[in-house]
């Protein structure tokens, strides 16, 4: 048998990963699979009882609803989740402080706050819905006019900014204003209607909290204007006039903040891709830089490993209400809490949330969790921090990117094309995915079950992430165009 063929990834595990497909009859640590396993799932190594856990990464993933022969395939159809609903927690701290050894750098621009951006670019940030088509209009007016004079200009649509109360109006406000300070934006036009529930005066109240500088930002109500896209290009050529001030100029890379996603995930996501995603947050937090891990539903079943490395008490309590709230807005639902890996998830090997989380959660790598982010907060903790957010990919990066994101490593064994605002780096978890997705693909990390070590690669995939820093390399994303924001949303619409 070669290291090709499968893993058990812990000494604990009563399963092994196929890492290609195994036909029956094969005969895979010791063990004769008694039927065919594809590429990702599982087969039992010993015999397991009905109600028994079965354990992969060292931890239950779920339990046996039948009795499983060793070397049969464990799946959907003969294991179910533990998961139920919200759960009593106690701080047992496990720590590994990461100090700040590493001095890396990149070619970044600083802006006049000190916040560093790796782009130059021209954001049109719409406060309603109802204003897209315009700020379509004016974003491809402007790069005829503008677009070689700066890194690009970009508008991003989206259904809100009225019809909406409570905290979904309060969560398009955040989204919309985060995008508005990031530093990726050397100039921002808020473009409004201006009869919005989310009109500019209101938006204005959020976006004073951090401070509005009229050189940077500036503000369009197209209801108040005779010629809305002549008007538009007034302003964008002042932005433009604005962003050419700022040239790259070297920086240190704890100055950068990366987030940490997964999506169309598979079984050789937490073997492969993730754990090299992990060993960038440790890179990153040895240079004093800020990653943010997300998805809170894919901490389910999990949790407890990252509430173990939560610096203080506070922090600790600060993720317990972090898992259970978002377990209790499933509940409020009458949705179960552990019914989320999709069709894909299941045809790639994961079989449980469990079974996912425990892959996920690899991304945050091994340091202390440093801060714990409501939706659209902006991170200030150096070190890892969790955000407050849904596993849905659109809605996850646009959080990451809100929270102050320059670039999102996202990785993936079914492949996808989804693109944020930000620099996204898709990372595939096999060499099957990446060689026929190039055009989505950035990085390939099923080599590490083939021809490549972690700690070598590692360093490999860090210098290409500060290339795209340095905007030395542009990511698939930028190249096809593949820019995307969803807002998180809970209530009504009127």
């Amino acid at each position: 048998m070669s290291f090709n063929d499968a893993i058990k990834i812990n000494d604990n595990d009563n399963v092994i990963v196929a890492l290609r497909d195994i036909a029956a009859g094969e005969e895979i640590f010791g063990v004769k699979a008694l039927e065919n396993i594809d590429r990702g799932h599982k087969m039992a190594l010993v015999d397991i009882s009905e109600g028994e856990n079965i354990i992969k990464y060292g931890y239950p993933i779920g339990h046996a609803t039948t009795n499983i022969k060793k070397g049969e395939w464990v799946h959907s159809h003969n294991v179910k989740t533990n998961l139920s609903s919200t759960l009593e927690y106690t701080y047992e701290p496990e720590l590994k402080d990461i100090p700040v050894t590493r001095h890396d750098t990149f070619m970044g621009y600083v802006r006049k706050n000190g916040d560093v951006g790796i782009r130059n670019e021209i954001w049109v940030i719409n406060t309603v819905g109802c204003v897209n088509g315009v700020s379509n209009a004016i974003v491809n007016e402007a790069n005829k006019l503008y677009g070689d004079k700066v890194d690009g200009i970009y508008n991003f649509v989206h259904p809100y900014g009225c019809s909406q109360l409570g905290e979904d109006h309060e969560n398009t406000q955040k989204l919309l204003a985060g995008m508005v300070r990031h530093p990726n934006a050397a100039g921002v036009l808020v473009l409004s209607l201006g009869c919005e529930n989310n009109n500019l005066n209101e938006f204005k109240k959020v976006l004073e909290k951090d401070g509005i500088d009229e050189d940077r930002v500036k503000f369009l109500v197209i209801q108040e204007s005779e010629d809305e896209i002549k008007e538009a290009m007034d302003k964008i050529g002042e932005l433009v006039e604005y962003a050419q001030q700022f040239k790259q100029e070297e920086c240190p890379a704890s100055k950068l903040v990366i987030g940490l996603k997964c999506g169309g995930s598979d079984g050789l996501s937490g073997i492969t891709a993730n754990p090299l995603v992990g060993r960038i947050s440790d890179i990153m937090v040895a240079n004093g830089g800020k990653t943010i891990l997300s998805e809170v539903p894919e901490m389910f079943g999990a949790e407890t490993m990252l509430m173990s490395r939560c610096k203080t008490p506070e922090l600790f309590e600060k993720t317990v209400h972090l898992i259970n709230d978002f377990k209790e807005y499933f509940i409020s639902h009458g949705e179960p809490v552990g019914e989320n890996p999709s069709p894909g998830n299941k045809k790639g090997g994961i079989t449980t949330l469990e079974d996912k989380s425990l892959g996920c959660t690899q991304k945050g790598g091994t340091s202390n969790v440093m801060g714990v982010l409501k939706y659209g907060e902006k991170v200030s903790a150096d070190g890892l921090s969790l955000l407050q957010g849904p596993g849905n990919d659109i809605v996850a990066i646009s959080g990451m990117m809100a929270s102050g994101c320059h670039i999102v490593l996202f990785t993936t064994g079914r492949g996808t094309p989804v693109g944020s605002p930000v620099p996204t780096v898709k990372i595939a978890t096999n060499s099957a995915l990446a060689e026929k997705k190039a055009n989505w693909i950035d990085w390939n990390a099923g080599r590490l079950v083939e021809d490549k070590q972690m700690d070598e690669y590692a360093e490999e995939f860090f210098k290409y992430i500060l290339d795209v820093a340095s905007d030395r390399v542009r990511t698939k994303n930028e190249t096809n165009g593949y820019r995307e924001i969803a807002i998180f949303k809970n209530g009504v619409t009127l």
